[in-house]
């Protein structure tokens, strides 16, 4: 398994630049809450000039977006990046894109759905990140999720997540969290990291049954779901079909795509587009135990 930087943890007082690297804003007042939970703990938070500007159903143009990223990512005194909303646009930034720490700690980079792209490009690089609320889905959280969210950039042990056990055994491997579309949207491409001996943690949104049966099926022909050693499955949030079209429901759908690969499997674990969004640290070491329904971060 390849060796993780994790960045230093947080704490009161230092800051933090807010950036869109995806979709266009739209949800203001839920952004503003966001922010005043980050500011409300002791954090600077800077946003980046004309936020509200949008490019079609993006967020300003790759040429800017990509300047957001580079500028929180390269100032020095900017202890961490997080990020507006997801949507779409963040691989459209990673063309091309190196993570220079120029002889410096690496930043926390906070985010999930779309920001997906990001965590595992930098993964692929050999950085830890943050699979976790975006600002304008934290005011929605539990305190719960709040609390296990600055339990791991401060630096704070977090708990085990139980779930529904599948059987399978025990696996332990370096935690790969992210949105199941956008994830497979970075097969056959340099953003997708090597997977050999990880865990993966998916979860989805407003995906039809079908659409995840098309996705996880990919996955199965890849051949790559044989170098996983355990999947941790979080909430399919909206995935119904739709009423009068026959279909398979998309719990059917995981367990006739997964429940073979022999591996251990957890799922229902409480992170997703459904609060609570339990934090998940990326590229840590963990432990699934599929027998019990646990997922353990080391």
């Amino acid at each position: 398994m390849q060796s993780q930087i994790l960045p230093p943890p947080l704490k009161p007082g230092d800051l933090l630049k807010v950036i869109a690297p995806s979709g266009a804003l739209r949800e203001f007042p839920a952004l503003s809450r966001g922010v005043e939970i980050w500011r409300s703990r002791g954090y600077q938070v800077e946003i980046v000039a004309n936020l509200a500007d949008k490019w079609g159903y993006l967020a300003q143009t790759d040429t800017i977006r990509r300047q957001q990223l580079t500028q929180a990512w390269e100032d020095p005194a900017c202890r961490g990046i997080l990020c507006t909303r997801g949507g779409f646009g963040s691989t459209r930034i990673l063309e091309n894109w190196t993570w220079n720490l120029n002889g410096r700690p690496p930043k926390w980079l906070i985010g999930f759905s779309d920001v997906t792209a990001l965590l595992w490009s930098l993964y692929t690089a050999g950085i830890s990140s943050l699979h976790a609320p975006v600002l304008t889905t934290l005011g929605n959280e539990t305190d719960w999720s709040i609390g296990r969210l600055f339990d791991v950039v401060e630096g704070r042990p977090i708990p085990p997540l139980k779930g529904c056990p599948w059987g399978g055994g025990i696996a332990t491997g370096l935690l790969l969290p992210g949105n199941l579309t956008v994830a497979t949207h970075l097969l056959a491409t340099p953003l997708l990291p090597k997977l050999d001996g990880v865990i993966l943690a998916w979860e989805d949104v407003a995906e039809a049954p079908y659409r995840i049966d098309r996705m996880l099926t990919q996955w199965r022909l890849s051949g790559l779901l044989s170098k996983v050693r355990g999947l941790a499955l979080g909430s399919f949030t909206q995935c119904q079909a739709t009423p009068g079209i026959p279909s398979f429901s998309v719990e059917e759908v995981l367990r006739d795509r997964l429940g073979d690969l022999g591996i251990p499997i957890v799922s229902d674990l409480p992170f997703g587009h459904e609060s609570p969004n339990g934090a998940l640290p990326v590229g840590v070491l963990a432990t699934l135990d599929a027998d019990q329904g646990i997922l353990t971060f080391n």
